[in-house]
């Protein structure tokens, strides 16, 4: 489980070292920078794909995704008695990224290349990448790191190069390594593959998951829902088919769904009580279908170590964000999960849980920060040296 998220320089998220538990709940009002903390977590995710710098070039490139304000806010500066300025400092552009739990951790430092003639001149370079053992970057604990081109793993007392010759636009996790000699590199690249995203289903009449899927087994239900009624019946045969029925009866008391299969294909149908008939997917309403997207992911019989939900709410009837709430406190049994929520009433029923870690964002001089974290309240973080 990740015990730390640290980001530096990216958006309005100029220093933040966020503490992460079982349950974490990401809440705060517009702008706050609640959107920019589940981009950085993407962006950590792209780094175990090989495609960091190709989701910052979606985002307008490094150069916008930079955090925009000053290298250092002064107290004065904060309480307006001067005005906003550049320090000066000199400071290389960096924007950085990382994160710690038991066993590892990793950070990531992204800037400018040095000048020089290419149409790329703007492509962001991957400056230090660093792997180490346990919560805390200590010298001592340092596994493998990356510095420019140069990678190189501790071996006993010293320190053995690897590969001189590594891409400047590459993480270390898409750079080929033995098993045998970099065993970490590899465990936290699987482990970070993962992690699991989903963001706004889309529930429209050309939605995904309205179509019908062909009959495969499907332990992972797909980031846009096209395999809902393919992972829903493979939950029933090789899962917890009993807790899926009873999420299905939280919500929709006297409701089943089922699953019929023909022609290679399956076809999710709706059954409530009143009806003559069960309802097909194309049938249902946006919010009864996202329900049961949420359902079958949260039920997933291959749970991920880490989930990320982004405003699960949206679409849903208020009346089912307490059911909601039960149905991902639940999950956290099987995941560690991230939820970014607008919604109060799904915030005080997540909220119940002795597990939530509430984690409230603000702005102070367009700079996200967590609400009531002072500057002895932070967890423990420690960047790696360029």
């Amino acid at each position: 489980m990740l015990q730390t998220l640290a980001v530096s320089n990216y958006r309005s998220l100029h220093d933040l070292v966020v503490p992460m538990g079982a349950l974490n709940l990401v809440t705060g009002d517009n702008g706050s920078g609640k959107s920019s903390l589940y981009r950085a977590l993407r962006l950590l995710a792209d780094t175990a794909q090989g495609g960091v710098a190709a989701a910052l070039a979606r985002e307008g490139g490094l150069q916008s995704a930079l955090w925009a304000g000053p290298g250092t806010l002064s107290r004065a500066m904060l309480q307006g008695e001067v005005p906003v300025q550049g320090t000066g400092s000199g400071d290389p552009v960096a924007l950085r990224l990382g994160f710690a739990g038991e066993e590892f951790g990793y950070a990531i430092d992204l800037g400018f290349p040095v000048p020089y003639r290419s149409a790329f001149a703007r492509d962001p370079q991957i400056k230090c990448e660093s792997i180490w053992a346990g919560p805390f970057l200590r010298r001592s604990s340092v596994l493998v790191e990356r510095r420019g081109p140069v990678l190189r793993r501790r071996h006993g007392r010293q320190w053995e190069i690897v590969d001189d010759r590594v891409s400047m636009f590459e993480s270390v996790f898409s750079h080929p390594v033995d098993p045998q000699r970099m065993p970490e590199v590899l465990s936290l690249r699987e482990t970070i593959r993962a992690w699991r995203f989903y963001d706004h289903f889309r529930s429209d009449a050309d939605a995904p998951a309205r179509q019908s899927p062909l009959a495969t087994r499907t332990p992972v239900l797909a980031h846009d829902g096209r395999d809902l009624a393919a992972a829903w019946q493979t939950i029933v045969e090789v899962g917890d088919e009993e807790g899926l029925a009873a999420a299905v009866e939280d919500a929709f008391p006297g409701a089943e769904v089922l699953i019929e299969g023909g022609e290679g294909r399956l076809f999710l149908k709706f059954q409530q009580p009143g009806l003559l008939r069960p309802l097909s997917a194309a049938e249902l309403s946006d919010g009864t279908l996202r329900y049961l997207l949420l359902i079958a992911a949260l039920h997933t019989p291959r749970p991920p170590p880490l989930m990320v939900l982004n405003e699960p709410e949206t679409s849903l009837h208020p009346d089912l964000l307490p059911a909601l709430g039960r149905l991902i406190i639940a999950a956290t049994a099987r995941s560690q999960l991230w939820v970014v929520s607008h919604s109060s009433r799904l915030v005080a029923a997540l909220r119940e849980s002795p597990l939530c870690n509430p984690i409230a964002l603000e702005k102070q001089m367009s700079r996200t920060t967590i609400q009531g974290q002072g500057l002895l309240d932070a967890p423990a973080w420690y960047w790696p040296d360029r």
